[in-house]
């Protein structure tokens, strides 16, 4: 059989994905990405450290950074995204950008982070009170609240798991029961944001939205929105709030008073 009237494959955009050494879901960020757009992966240097805010900073150095998006530049995509939420969220609001900047100069293509991605979300989506499920311990829990406090975002609820390693072979059940205990007061919270890159969320976010009734943003749903988001395409995520547009056509919830005082951060589980 003659195809050589097909003339090759379409055309495709690329995004360059930094992740770090231990990330397990590239199969999960694809699920996001359309047809016509391909991800080139790369991670970070291997260091013996757990999951900890130690990990977080070694992993988002500007010079590992700019070393990994420059193994990207030959196959010249159009955006590159830094894949983690804590080595993104570690330095603060500053650090943040610092880290896109520097990721920027090395690849001279525009650059979003995990973390950036997720304030970009919440703008979006008009909110200012979330609830936050992670797998950290509570350091790494305490510095992500820090996060999102200084971009004026209130932390209504929050469930962590203690988790310093194999965060990737939480499943969805843990996950899901995380949320319950985050958004256990129905109405303190606009949205559920669901941290880490490294934790399992496409399957999840339909079925958490439909029973919590907020929307539920996940750390590599924001990540991959943000970045499509360069490319002026969208993000594949059926009935997903962030990414479905035909999503946010629900009922309007009532306003709720704000709460009084920030709740604590739950125990981790034994």
């Amino acid at each position: 059989m003659d195809i050589t009237f097909l003339g090759g494959p379409g055309p495709q955009r690329g995004i360059g994905v930094v992740a770090p050494f231990d990330f397990a879901l590239d199969r999960e960020l694809w699920r996001w990405v359309p047809d016509d757009v391909s991800l080139h992966v790369t991670r970070t240097p291997y260091v013996p450290v757990e999951v900890s805010l130690d990990l977080a900073r070694l992993v988002s150095e500007h010079e590992t950074l700019g070393e990994a998006v420059r193994t990207l530049i030959t196959v010249a995509p159009e955006v590159v995204a830094y894949a983690c939420t804590s080595g993104s969220f570690v330095g603060g609001l500053a650090g943040e950008r610092a880290m896109c900047e520097a990721m920027t100069r090395a690849g001279t293509v525009p650059a979003v982070t995990t973390s950036g991605a997720l304030l970009e979300a919440l703008r979006e989506l008009g909110v200012r009170r979330i609830a936050l499920v992670t797998p950290y311990t509570v350091s790494v829990t305490r510095s992500l609240e820090a996060y999102v406090a200084q971009a004026g975002v209130t932390v209504a609820g929050c469930a962590f798991m203690g988790l310093t390693r194999h965060i990737w072979k939480v499943r969805y059940r843990e996950v899901a029961d995380m949320a319950r205990r985050a958004v256990s007061r129905p109405g303190t919270a606009e949205a559920l944001f669901i941290s880490c890159t490294n934790l399992p969320t496409y399957d999840v976010i339909p079925q958490l939205e439909a029973e919590l009734r907020i929307p539920v943003i996940s750390a590599n749903q924001v990540t991959m929105w943000a970045a499509l988001r360069r490319l002026g395409t969208r993000a594949v995520g059926p009935y997903q709030t962030l990414t479905d547009p035909a999503a946010r056509g629900g009922p309007v919830l009532p306003d709720v008073p704000e709460v009084s005082s920030a709740p604590e951060v739950p125990e981790a589980p034994e």
